[in-house]
């Protein structure tokens, strides 16, 4: 008798996947299931005529059901407030999570709505303002709505994350020597801002070009909550603006960007002068946490981008918004 080969990350075939699909959610024997995209989760279309679905399925023992059943309230909560957010479709049972056998174990499944329109980088200072406008929206609703998922703070983002990213590489370098200095003053940085005085809630912490679809230059919709955990709002303000600052290397642009997107947000709800001093030092926090993610999931996401080069370009990417910013970590 043949034994098994061990997977750790297994492709489904968009065919079967197609037939559970239509089983699960009463969709038509017309609809289409295809492939979008294999990274940190499995990606799929689902066409059912005019309808048009995404069906995601998390990586093995990357979310806990827990972790995903709290994204799913939170996405839920969202769409009762009437923001622009893709949310999960339930089944023929009224339940959003399916429980499909893999051949590395148990992974889960769930289907979103599509979210209209389309991703671009090169959006204009008026879809910015809008986006900020959206983004603000959002957390009037998540604020102060907690979750039973990961609170974001300097353990988690800073200390943690230079252990994991010192492991993958197992050589110090000066990239790394950077980071850990880095990490030394953010830690500072973050446990000496008066935390009454920030609004905290629920946060999406990856809002950039690539999670947000712009429909006709004036509805933005927000998607992919994978990385939502509870934390300071402003977050996600400082990610979305670091983001921005990577994708317009001409810094003009990107000025008249950052400040639009922060007009549309403050026509929602204000900033205040103590999230306003955290903006440039939150996003410094999140992309350390971010280089540790992409090294903790490697075997799983294979980046073949992922060496010494490609720490050097990210790391470059923060020593160039210090400067902008003015910030002096000596």
């Amino acid at each position: 008798m043949k034994e098994k080969f061990p997977a750790i990350n297994s492709t489904f075939s968009p065919t079967e996947l197609d037939k559970i699909i239509q089983k699960k959610y009463q969709l038509t024997n017309k609809t289409e299931c295809s492939v979008f995209r294999l990274a940190m989760n499995h990606l799929y279309i689902v066409q059912d005529g005019e309808n048009k679905y995404v069906f995601r399925i998390y990586t093995h023992n990357w979310r806990t059901k827990l972790e995903i059943e709290e994204e799913l309230r939170l996405l839920l909560h969202l769409k009762d407030s009437n923001t622009q957010v893709s949310y999960p479709i339930a089944g023929n049972s009224n339940e959003y999570i399916q429980e499909i056998e893999a051949p590395e174990g148990k992974r889960y499944g769930v289907l979103f709505s599509y979210a209209k329109g389309e991703k671009t980088a090169r959006f204009s200072p008026e879809t910015s303002f809008l986006i900020g406008q959206e983004l603000a929206k959002v957390h009037q609703s998540t604020e102060n709505f907690t979750l039973k998922r990961i609170s974001y703070n300097c353990e988690n983002l800073l200390t943690n994350s230079i252990l994991s990213i010192k492991n993958f590489f197992k050589t110090t370098n000066s990239e790394i020597e950077f980071l850990e200095k880095l990490s030394v003053f953010l830690i500072l940085k973050l446990d000496n801002i008066d935390s009454q005085k920030i609004r905290a809630g629920s946060i999406h912490l990856d809002v950039w070009f690539d999670n947000l679809h712009i429909n006709n230059e004036k509805e933005i919709t927000f998607f992919d909550f994978d990385f939502c955990g509870n934390g300071y709002l402003c977050f996600d303000i400082s990610y979305f603006l670091f983001q921005l600052f990577t994708t317009n290397l001409n810094e003009e642009e990107y000025q008249v960007k950052a400040e639009s997107f922060l007009k549309g947000y403050e026509t929602i709800t204000e900033i205040n002068p103590e999230e306003k001093e955290l903006l440039p030092f939150a996003c410094l926090s999140i992309m350390t946490y971010y280089i540790s993610v992409q090294c903790d999931r490697f075997e799983f996401w294979t980046n073949i981008f992922l060496n010494q080069d490609h720490l050097k370009r990210m790391v470059g990417n923060l020593k160039r918004w210090i400067v902008y910013n003015n910030i002096e970590i000596e």
